[in-house]
């Protein structure tokens, strides 16, 4: 590695030391000191630095393995048991850094206290742990607790200059912690308080997704999994809140919640999906009031109305919609769901479906199922990637079932199978078998064109016994597509599955056109000599 490009690799390494370790962190400078000494005793050996990694092992009280990658920190591994970046990792940065720079003045440097980026003119110049902190000692308060939550994130996160998207779950998790750690000591009040936490979260780190220009691709590979882990939270939060009885002190919390929800809609351009998601289970689970909803309604045309050119108007009109179907005026729901794409709407429509079936609003979810399977097809066809679509498939069957199972409805199920195909085929083989449908089912495995030796053997025996002639159409199928390979290793096969055909025509007491079928087929394919050769070795015909 050239001495210049190794300097610029440890100046960005060391940037991302920086972005890991708090100095205000008791722990993370107990990790430093530590480190230190290991360094300045020397322990660290065997140390080289190539190919954008450090390697080295240092002698403690057991001998370990350090690996360092100076791409991207948080990769970086130890033999030793700790978890995440250890005192050998630190003494192996800091007998590394020793080459182009002073490590004391490192340290002196890393030590100073973080500046604040906010004046809290409320509270006075506390630093964002004090802030936290205060959330467990004092009387609940929700300007506070976002304040606090904000400060904090900010001066964690969004203070840092990032040198890569794959440091952002390590800083997160330290400010997450932070949270939990000080929430209200009554039970009520926590869980409320770690709701607002989730809210207020969820929008900040979309927003700094949004300003740090990462793309969809970048944060579906470095942090993706946090926003889906805090929708998983939410909705666990919500079951946990829903349960107990909420005392009159909550109203102006939930009420200021409502508000602070709404900027999910229009917080960043991307994360639709996740965006939508959060803000449509906490109107399902939270903000129940009729005239909430009504003024919300409002609210959201209002937004859709002011829109500037180049924000995403997708949040807003799909909350349109389920702000509609909250209030029950499936009319209007409908009419906005005409105006998107299938592609668009599409994803969104089960969590109605399946909202609206815990409601057992049947006369509702039959109208929005009709609806979903004149446009699920579209969606398949634009969503592509062959996994993605049975995932979606399975899914949307699942919210199906309810539905068909409860009304009788069998044929809607059963059209959902049809015009989902081919992502639906496990599903629908198995609802053909079951029904004893054995014509259909062969029907099904000739469309998906799947050959005689990939069914499996417990289905053949069954129908083999029960209604032998589904088979032959696959077995000619079969035998006609190993002849076409024009190999003799397909030629082989092609017999095995002519002998098997004989069998069952005799069984069918159909000699005769078995006779008739294959003397046109040797006919057809006097040409290929190597065929007829292992037709007459295996004695299909005569020699």
């Amino acid at each position: 590695m050239e001495s210049t490009h190794a300097s610029e690799q440890m100046e960005h390494f060391e940037e991302q030391v920086r972005e890991l370790l708090i100095p205000t962190d008791a722990e993370d400078a107990k990790l430093v000191q530590k480190g230190l000494m290991l360094y300045r005793q020397g322990v660290v050996k065997q140390l080289q630095i190539f190919n954008d990694k450090i390697t080295s092992m240092v002698q403690d009280v057991t001998r370990v393995y350090v690996k360092l990658d100076l791409v991207f920190a948080s990769m970086s591994s130890c033999t030793c048991p700790t978890e995440g970046f250890c005192r050998h990792q630190m003494a192996t940065f800091f007998a590394a850094f020793s080459k182009f720079g002073s490590v004391g003045d490192w340290v002196t440097a890393w030590r100073e206290p973080a500046r604040e980026q906010k004046e809290v003119a409320d509270w006075g110049m506390q630093t964002a742990k004090d802030l936290i902190k205060a959330n467990g000692i004092l009387k609940p308060d929700y300007s506070r607790w976002v304040h606090s939550f904000e400060v904090s994130f900010d001066t964690l996160l969004a203070s840092k200059k990032f040198t890569s998207p794959y440091v952002i779950p390590e800083l997160y998790g330290i400010y997450e912690r932070r949270i939990h750690a000080s929430a209200p000591v009554e039970q009520e009040w926590r869980l409320l308080y770690e709701m607002v936490a989730m809210v207020v979260s969820f929008r900040k780190l979309a927003m700094l997704s949004e300003q740090l220009g990462h793309d969809e691709d970048m944060v579906k590979r470095a942090y993706l999994h946090l926003f889906h882990n805090l929708m998983d939270d939410a909705e666990d939060l919500a079951v946990k809140i829903g349960v107990q009885s909420l005392p009159f002190a909550f109203d102006e919390f939930i009420e200021r919640l409502k508000n602070d929800a709404f900027d999910l809609l229009r917080c960043c351009s991307g994360l639709e999906y996740e965006r939508i998601y959060l803000y449509r289970l906490l109107w399902v689970q939270f903000f129940k009031k009729k005239d909430w909803r009504e003024e919300e309604l409002t609210k959201i045309q209002a937004g859709l109305k002011a829109l500037q050119d180049w924000e995403n108007p997708l949040p807003l009109m799909v909350a349109g919609v389920h702000l509609n179907i909250l209030v029950g005026n499936d009319e209007a729901a409908v009419r906005l769901m005409g105006q998107f794409t299938d592609e668009e709407i599409t994803p969104y429509m089960l969590f109605w479906i399946e909202y609206l079936t815990t409601l057992k609003a049947w006369r509702r979810v039959a109208v929005l199922i009709e609806l979903f399977l004149q446009k699920v097809k579209g969606y398949l066809t634009a969503l592509g990637g062959y996994h993605s679509c049975v995932t979606f498939a399975r899914n949307a069957l699942k919210a199906l079932t309810t539905f068909c199972a409860e009304n009788d409805r069998v044929d809607l199920y059963e059209r959902g199978l049809l015009v989902m195909l081919p992502y639906s085929f496990g599903e629908y083989e198995y609802l053909l078998f079951e029904r004893k449908q054995y014509e259909r089912w062969g029907e099904l495995q000739a469309f998906v064109g799947l050959d005689f030796y990939d069914l499996p053997k417990d289905r053949l025996k069954v129908i083999e016994k029960e209604q032998p002639e589904v088979l032959l159409g696959m077995l000619h199928q079969t035998a006609q597509r190993e002849i076409d390979q024009k190999n003799r290793s397909s030629y082989k096969m092609a017999v095995r599955h002519l002998k098997k055909l004989r069998t069952l025509y005799k069984k069918l007491k159909r000699v005769d056109d078995w006779e008739y079928f294959l003397e046109t087929l040797m006919e057809r394919t006097k040409r290929l000599r190597a065929f007829h050769e292992e037709c007459r070795r295996s004695k299909l015909v005569d020699v």
